[in-house]
């Protein structure tokens, strides 16, 4: 497919002299064929891939689903590499190089023939990173999640990364439970790949993202190893080609009534505090005023409609069945607290539908009502209403 305007991508490969001839032909030495340079939209397909980031690990195949989608829609995918933040296993903080990961993705862009981006994100700090990085450079750009594991399962009963990682390890220390025991547990509370599966920064910003109009409905709640998850990629990839076409750029998204949208979503949520550094933070690459202040105002009246560890009961799994964050959008947008959503780059009236028009399910025990909330009073009171 061959854009009908010219991109940002033909100052590399559609000239037709020394510097021409040098960027196409070590492009071809992949196999790509002549008319994969005339004028057809390249997306780049930022990846946070790596085993030391076990949030991330699979991301190898989101990728190629993305990339396909991209082909469907008749666009040039080019995967590259970035920091990638695992806050597993990076010491002494991920959160110490985030904005080092938010240069190297600014930079990666800048510096590469790209018209349009899809950002593959999982562990906590590489969803903030991405995001920023992506916001500096500007160019239409889309979010793809990596969704979370499924729900821990340990002697039948629901266990969450980071909550009872914490309680157990109190249990071994007391002598309540055995090592053996601390051990199995560990399998049974990782047992997917995944990020973390309770409500803590990954999900929170998986769910920054969704509501902030960078990704497509369903982008925080789909399990990792649901089919669904890699359909998800796949449109996204077809979305960013026709963003590309419509000259969508991330500012044009990131608005003010965005940020909004995603602080009134926060407080619905009970989404981790570290959503509030993160989203200053993007609100800052795009020249958007956000302050603490803003947090108060907006989300002071906005009752917490989950149930979800590590304030509540269940887990990210639940939550998707209970239908995700479409589920808590529509809730506050029939009582007036959402601006015109938007979706994937896109604005909607729809907000609650799933991307394949599926019919948003609503579990009571998950997701509630403004009527009967999980807790009341926003998400610092955190009184239960059981």
């Amino acid at each position: 497919m061959t854009s009908k305007r010219t991109l940002r991508s033909q100052a590399w490969f559609g000239r037709q002299d020394k510097m021409g001839f040098y960027y196409r032909s070590f492009l071809k030495n992949s196999g790509a064929p002549q008319d994969q340079f005339d004028g057809r939209p390249v997306i780049g397909i930022c990846n946070t891939w790596s085993e030391l980031s076990p949030c991330n690990a699979h991301f190898r195949t989101i990728a190629e689903h993305v990339r396909l989608g991209v082909l469907d829609a008749g666009g040039f995918p080019l995967e590259f590499p970035v920091s990638s933040l695992g806050e597993v296993t990076m010491r002494p903080t991920a959160m110490l190089f985030r904005n080092l990961a938010s240069m190297d993705v600014e930079e990666g862009i800048r510096a590469h023939p790209l018209d349009g981006v899809v950002l593959l994100m999982g562990c906590d700090k590489t969803t903030p990173s991405l995001l920023m990085g992506a916001a500096s450079a500007d160019l239409p750009t889309i979010g793809v999640s990596g969704g979370p594991q499924l729900r821990g399962v340990y002697q039948g009963r629901a266990i969450g990364s980071g909550t009872n990682i914490i309680s157990m390890s109190e249990q071994l220390r007391a002598g309540e439970i055995t090592l053996e025991e601390f051990h199995e547990a560990e399998s049974a509370m990782n047992r997917s790949s995944g990020r973390c599966m309770t409500m803590g920064t990954a999900s929170s910003m998986a769910s920054m993202v969704e509501a902030l109009g960078v990704g497509l409905p369903g982008n925080a709640a789909i399990p990792a190893v649901d089919a669904r998850r890699n359909n998800l990629a796949r449109m996204a990839g077809r979305r960013i080609v026709a963003m590309v076409e419509e000259d969508l750029v991330l500012s044009k998204i990131l608005t003010r009534s965005a940020f909004e949208n995603a602080i009134r979503t926060l407080a619905a949520i009970g989404g981790s505090t570290n959503a509030v550094v993160h989203l200053l933070a993007i609100a800052g690459r795009v020249g958007v005023e956000l302050t603490l202040d803003d947090f108060d105002c907006l989300g002071r009246d906005v009752h917490c409609l989950v149930d979800l560890m590590p304030s509540g009961r269940f887990l990210m799994e639940d939550f998707y069945y209970a239908g995700g964050l479409p589920a808590v959008l529509r809730t506050l947008g029939e009582k007036g607290l959402l601006a015109q959503p938007v979706c994937g780059g896109r604005s909607t009236s729809r907000p609650t539908a799933a991307f394949s028009g599926t019919t948003v399910l609503h579990d009571p025990d998950v997701t509630r009502g403004r009527a009967a909330p999980a807790f009341r009073d926003g998400i610092d009171v955190n009184v239960p209403v059981r």
